[in-house]
């Protein structure tokens, strides 16, 4: 799996600056569970990074802050049997996390004022209800 890491087309991340760990999976796989190491723990150091542009670390450090352990992001994969496929599950996810970390901010929305005819039709409708209120009750004289 000696390639880069392609989160969008200003983020792309070395081979070498990621890192993995293996331990046992504690999912499906009978008797292999036990003796192989498919679960896959795929680290990277989003603080200090040379491939991170710097306006880029630090939307990314705040919006991952809940994630992060000393400004490393840990993802980790273990739900398939094989550890080719966990490892390719984990740098999906950790893409997948840092793609949605990257996203420029949503715009700020512009208030605007109802225009007079939506005033008009909600007053109209207003008094409809309150006749239909009024005509309900019994005159008795």
């Amino acid at each position: 799996m000696a390639e880069h890491l392609h989160v969008d087309a200003r983020l792309v991340i070395p081979e070498a600056e990621l890192s993995e760990r293996f331990s046992r999976s504690s999912g499906p796989g009978g008797q292999g569970v036990n003796t192989t190491s498919s679960r896959v723990e795929l680290s990277f150091d989003v603080a200090r990074s040379p491939s991170v542009p710097d306006d880029l670390r630090n939307r990314l450090l705040a919006r991952l802050s809940g994630r992060l352990s000393h400004g490393v992001l840990t993802v980790v994969a273990g739900e398939h049997r094989e550890q080719l496929a966990n490892r390719r599950a984990a740098r999906e996810r950790l893409a997948t996390l840092l793609r949605q970390a990257a996203a420029p901010p949503p715009r700020k929305r512009r208030p605007t004022k109802p225009t007079k005819g939506s005033q008009e039709r909600r007053l109209a409708s207003k008094k409809r209800r309150g006749q239909l209120k009024r005509n309900r009750k019994s005159w008795d004289d």
